[in-house]
């Protein structure tokens, strides 16, 4: 017996005051809605209904069973409609996994934004560099900066390619000069990233050399290096999405232009495309339009 069915179908009956009447309002016969009120009531074990060919009338069980129906089929149809909504709708709290890079120095240019689209959003956001277990940790959607991805179980939508470049601060051009060949940056001062030992050098033409180099500065998180390179203290690589502002404004100068350090891979990873949240959606769709624009 599917108790839900049984259930509606009680409470229709006594809300229409008669099977036959619960039965067109139903959309079904007469017997099934009398077969659906005797399997009820013998689950039960409980007469709910007292009936003859002329009249029916609640029971004293019967008049609690159905104020029970009808609150616990109230909340069903609630909780459903509060579902479809959140489907439909982008709204409800929203958690990211992000990397340190893009929670230290992207985010400002644009949750604001996205925050101001989607009012009725609410933002969780976790920042670490090693990619969290997306499922066992209750998070809606991962952005990650890599390499190509691997095959993996989760959804991946990419969502830009930018290369990697090599900058420094106007102070620090102005105090050691600027290299105009990969070799004289055996002659400055060079900031690199969880102790990197070489960086590979890429042509506009697509030729690439591996290039040993010799570190000044070394730090495990993308912050500190870019706090280092603003300050003057030498060279580094990083993502042009991360350093476009920078050099726009001229708190940055790229090193070497004709040449890149290969390019990272912005990804947003989610553990099912099947019944998208809207909430995730509208974010990936809208990360997806933001690092189009920073390609």
């Amino acid at each position: 017996m599917n108790q839900m069915l049984a259930m509606r179908v009680f409470r229709c009956i006594v809300e229409a005051q008669g099977f036959s009447a619960a039965a067109q309002r139903l959309d079904t016969t007469h017997s099934s809605v009398s077969r659906q009120l005797q399997q009820l009531e013998s689950a039960l074990g409980v007469r709910l209904i007292n009936r003859n060919t002329r009249r029916m009338s609640l029971t004293a069980a019967g008049e609690r069973y159905y104020t029970a129906c009808v609150d616990i089929l109230d909340r069903v149809e609630a909780a459903s409609r509060a579902a479809i909504q959140e489907q439909e709708r982008p709204s409800g709290l929203l958690r990211i996994s992000a990397p340190l890079v893009i929670g230290t120095l992207e985010l400002a240019r644009w949750l604001p934004a996205f925050q101001q689209r989607y009012p009725d959003i609410q933002v969780d956001l976790s920042c670490s560099d090693p990619l969290v277990d997306l499922v066992a940790e209750g998070v809606d959607v991962a952005l990650r900066i890599c390499g190509p991805l691997a095959d993996s179980s989760l959804v991946a939508r990419l969502l830009s390619v930018s290369p990697m470049v090599l900058v420094a601060a106007p102070a620090y051009v102005l105090k050691h000069g600027l290299p105009r060949k990969i070799a004289e940056l055996n002659e400055h001062r060079l900031l690199t990233y969880a102790s990197a030992t070489q960086w590979t050098m890429v042509s506009e033409e697509g030729e690439s050399m591996a290039w040993d180099c010799a570190s000044s500065f070394n730090t495990d998180t993308i912050t500190a290096l870019h706090a280092c390179a603003l300050a003057g203290g030498g060279i580094a690589a990083f993502t042009l999405a991360t350093v476009q502002d920078d050099l726009l404004v001229g708190r940055l100068v790229r090193i070497l232009p004709d040449y890149t350090l290969g390019s990272r891979h912005y990804y947003a990873l989610y553990p099912h495309a099947r019944n998208l949240p809207a909430k995730v959606r509208v974010f990936v769709d809208y990360m997806a339009e933001y690092y189009r624009d920073k390609s």
